[in-house]
């Protein structure tokens, strides 16, 4: 299992995880709570259930870079193209934009 913390403007917004071949992003109940809470996405809308999805959501995907940018991280890693979950946790921490996404390490592995 993977998990990121997913911040907005420097907030915990959510989190997201990719477990057994499944993506799932939680809104955090405190950031919900926020009288000023906005969505990370308008593809995903702010809402107390989870999301869930085969596939990396294409607004998390849309976060990883592009060209050059993704060359050198791949050219600098054993990561494949393929695996956009650790290009997301590895690339996306100080991303253009007000969402961050911060890798959740776990002591004493799974």
């Amino acid at each position: 299992m993977r998990q990121a913390e997913i911040y907005r403007k420097d907030i915990l917004a959510g989190i997201l995880t990719e477990e057994g071949g499944e993506y799932r992003f939680c809104y955090d109940e405190v950031y919900l709570a926020r009288e000023e809470a906005q969505p990370v996405s308008l593809t995903l809308p702010l809402q107390t259930e989870a999301f869930v999805s085969p596939v990396l959501f294409p607004f998390f995907d849309g976060l990883i870079p592009e060209g050059w940018l993704l060359d050198v991280a791949l050219r600098n890693t054993d990561i494949s193209i393929l695996d956009r979950m650790s290009l997301l946790l590895l690339c996306c921490k100080e991303c253009i934009g007000s969402v961050s996404v911060v890798p959740i390490n776990k002591e004493g592995g799974e």
